[in-house]
């Protein structure tokens, strides 16, 4: 009998080498890694490497992306260290290098947990249930391996700049390899940037040069929500803003500048 093997964004050839699978492809160009899997690769070996130095239990509750340049389709590192060592906070950073050039930087808060049922609350409304709602392919709009493996459940039909949506994905983050919800989940929070587009991407570009996360409780489940609005501003620059979801309800949000321009014309 053959062995299934799930399918996979990537696959690790090293201790901190990998290489992407056609899924991590890309929606601006085909050529290059989508950006949404790799953030979760990345906190995938921020939670690994705590584990393996026996650091202490603490929870992520930051996390911040910058692209610094091209993700190409190619092998490539992430290096962790811990920047602000400590038993109740610590500040890790991770470092993604493709053939010597460093391509994402990303910094990650973690802090301890308390007790704090008795004065939580401020929380937004929650979107409807996942299984309340009917699949939508987001790939009518982008194309690209990543977009392909999602299965998109839109809250009404989505809006130029106005989209709530919730996201799934089978394909595993790293082969045989279990991810935590916290990876799993922000696996898919890049592409808040693309189900509430303001403008069509044949005829604008408007990519996002960071990712900013922050959590006030750690999501759990299969599904990432997205509660999301696109600004685009009158000289280049726009914002999308991004209320985050699991089933249970609000988790956190999320930010990402975004640089506009018009699409090259033949």
């Amino acid at each position: 009998m053959t062995e299934t093997i799930a399918p996979s964004y990537f696959q690790r050839i090293g201790t901190h080498r990998f290489v992407p699978t056609v899924h991590a492809g890309g929606a601006w160009d085909l050529d290059e890694q989508h950006f949404s899997p790799l953030g979760g690769l990345i906190v995938h070996e921020i939670l690994r490497t705590r584990a393996r130095e026996q650091r202490p239990a603490l929870t992520l509750s930051r996390i911040s992306f910058d692209i610094l340049g091209r993700i190409g389709f190619e092998e490539f590192d992430i290096d962790v260290r811990i920047v602000r060592p400590g038993r109740t906070i610590e500040l890790m950073e991770a470092t993604v290098t493709i053939a010597g050039r460093a391509v994402v930087s990303a910094r990650a808060w973690l802090l301890s947990d308390q007790d704090t049922d008795s004065v939580a609350g401020g929380e937004p409304d929650r979107l409807p249930a996942p299984d309340t709602l009917s699949s939508w392919p987001l790939s009518s709009i982008w194309p690209g391996g990543y977009i392909a493996t999602l299965d998109t459940r839109p809250v009404g039909h989505p809006q130029p700049g106005r989209t709530g949506a919730w996201i799934h994905s089978a394909v595993e983050l790293v082969a045989g390899e279990p991810s935590e919800p916290p990876a799993s989940f922000i696996a898919l929070v890049d592409t808040a940037n693309g189900i509430a587009v303001r403008q069509e991407p044949t005829k604008w570009m408007f990519p996002n040069v960071d990712l900013t996360i922050h959590l006030y409780r750690q999501p759990e489940g299969e599904w990432t929500g997205l509660d999301t609005s696109v600004t685009f501003g009158h000289a280049g620059q726009g914002l999308t803003s991004t209320v985050l979801h699991d089933v249970r309800g609000p988790v956190g949000v999320a930010q990402q500048i975004l640089t506009v321009r018009p699409q090259p014309q033949p």
